[in-house]
C-alpha cells in the first residue's frame, strides 16, 4: 500500500499523556496524579457550562446545529464583528488545517519562530509545503521581515502569546510588521492566550476587530481550551474578512462541532466573570513559580499565559526531569523535542503547585 510522500516527514504530534496512561504504565492511584502539561484550567468550567450541557445531552440523536448560530452570535459579540467574519473549528488546530489545505501546496512557504506550536510545520508538511524559520527562540519582527523580502511566504505564522515558551508580541510592533507585508500573503495572528496577555499588559493585548478591518490579509485565532477551560470539548474559532471566511468555508467539513460543545462554548463566553478570576489565580501562583525558579538558579521566561517555560542549564537534563517526575505521578512538558533543556508546567491549583514544588525540589 502506498500513502502520501509528504507524509515520511511527518513527526505524530505527541500530547501532554493522560492520567488514565499514567495510571496504567506507572500503577499509580488517580488521585495521586497531577496533571500540569496541557496548560488547561486547573478550575475546571463555568458552573453555568456544566448546567447547560447537562440540560442537552438527550438531544444527541439529532445532528448539531451546522450554522452554529448561538455561539456565532456569541462570538460576533464578543468582539464586535459580523458573523460573516467567523469560522469555528474542532479546535483552533482544525482552523489552522483549514487555511494552510485552502492556500498552500507544494510550492509554497511557509514562515514561522524557530519555536513554535507544532502544528503549523505539520499542517504544512501535510501538503509538501517548505517550512522557513527564524533563529530566535523569541518572535523577532525584524528577523521575520528579512526572512519574508528573501523568501516571499504565502503565510506567515505569529503565534502571540507563543506556545510553548510563553513570550508575546508588542501588539502595536506586530500592526507596524503586518503593514509591511504584502496581501498576497496571509498573516495568522494565533491568539489562543490572548485572554492572559491582555490581562498582564495592555500593551501585549491585541485587538482582533481592529486587526482584520485595517488589514484585509490577516486571520486571528482564539480558543475555548484554555481560559475558558474547555480543553475536552474542542472548539476554536478564527476571525477574518468575510473572503478569506468564505474560503475556509470550502474546507470545513459538515458538523465539525459537537452539540454539546456549541452548548458548552455558548455559555462559556457569557461567564467573564468565571474567566477573570482564573485568570486572576493563575498569574497569583505564577509568582510562586519565578521564586522557585530564582531560588534554583533556573531561567525561567516571562510569560504571558497560564504556563510558564523553566529552561535548565548544561548540568541539568530536562528529559531526566520530566521522567522522573512523571515516575512520581506529576505530569510536565519536556521541550526536548523542539530543541530546548527545558520543560514547560502548567500553573495549576495552589495544592497541585506547592506539589511540584516539592517534587522538583528533591530532583534538583
Amino acid at each position: 500500500m502506498k500513502f502520501n510522500k509528504n507524509l515520511e516527514n511527518i513527526k505524530t504530534y505527541e500530547a501532554g499523556k493522560p492520567i488514565e496512561l499514567v495510571v496504567r504504565e506507572f500503577g499509580i492511584e488517580p488521585k495521586d496524579i497531577v496533571k500540569l502539561a496541557s496548560n488547561e484550567n486547573p478550575y475546571g468550567c463555568s458552573k453555568n457550562v456544566l448546567d447547560a450541557v447537562s440540560k442537552i445531552v438527550k438531544n444527541m440523536a439529532l445532528y448539531p446545529d451546522d450554522s452554529m448560530m448561538k455561539l456565532k452570535d456569541g462570538l460576533a459579540k464578543r468582539f464586535s464583528v459580523a458573523k460573516d467574519n467567523i469560522i469555528i473549528g474542532s479546535g483552533s488546530d482544525q482552523v489552522i488545517e483549514f487555511i494552510i489545505h485552502a492556500i498552500a501546496n507544494s510550492n509554497s512557504k511557509i514562515l514561522m519562530n524557530s519555536v513554535t506550536f507544532a502544528m503549523y510545520e505539520i499542517y504544512a508538511k501535510h501538503v509538501g509545503a517548505e517550512i522557513i524559520r527564524t533563529t530566535s527562540q523569541e518572535h523577532d519582527l525584524e528577523q521575520f521581515y528579512e526572512l519574508y523580502k528573501k523568501e516571499k511566504p504565502e503565510i506567515i505564522f505569529l503565534c502571540t502569546p507563543n506556545n510553548p515558551t510563553g513570550d508575546a508580541i508588542d501588539a502595536a510592533a506586530m500592526q507596524e510588521f503586518i503593514s509591511k507585508i504584502d496581501k498576497d500573503t496571509l498573516v495568522v495572528v494565533d491568539g489562543a492566550y490572548m485572554e492572559y496577555a491582555a490581562y498582564k499588559d495592555e500593551s501585549k493585548s491585541v485587538d482582533a476587530k481592529e486587526l482584520i478591518e485595517k488589514f484585509e490579509n490577516v486571520i486571528y485565532l482564539g480558543t475555548f481550551s484554555k481560559a475558558y477551560g474547555l480543553g475536552g470539548m474542542r472548539v476554536g474559532y478564527g476571525l477574518a474578512n468575510e473572503n478569506i471566511i468564505k474560503e475556509l468555508y470550502k474546507i470545513r467539513p459538515p458538523f465539525n462541532i459537537t452539540t454539546l460543545s456549541l452548548e458548552a462554548a455558548s455559555v462559556a463566553l457569557e461567564d467573564e466573570a468565571f474567566v477573570d478570576e482564573s485568570i486572576r489565580l493563575s498569574f497569583l501562583e505564577m509568582k510562586r513559580y519565578e521564586e522557585f525558579a530564582k531560588q534554583n538558579s533556573i531561567e525561567i521566561i516571562d510569560s504571558y499565559t497560564n504556563f510558564v517555560t523553566l529552561c535548565f542549564d548544561d548540568t541539568r537534563n530536562s528529559t531526566q526531569i520530566s521522567d522522573a517526575l512523571l515516575r512520581q505521578g506529576m505530569i510536565v512538558r519536556n521541550l526536548s523535542s523542539y530543541g530546548l533543556n527545558a520543560i514547560r508546567v502548567t500553573v495549576g491549583t495552589h495544592e497541585q503547585n506547592s506539589r511540584f514544588f516539592e517534587l522538583a525540589q528533591k530532583l534538583l
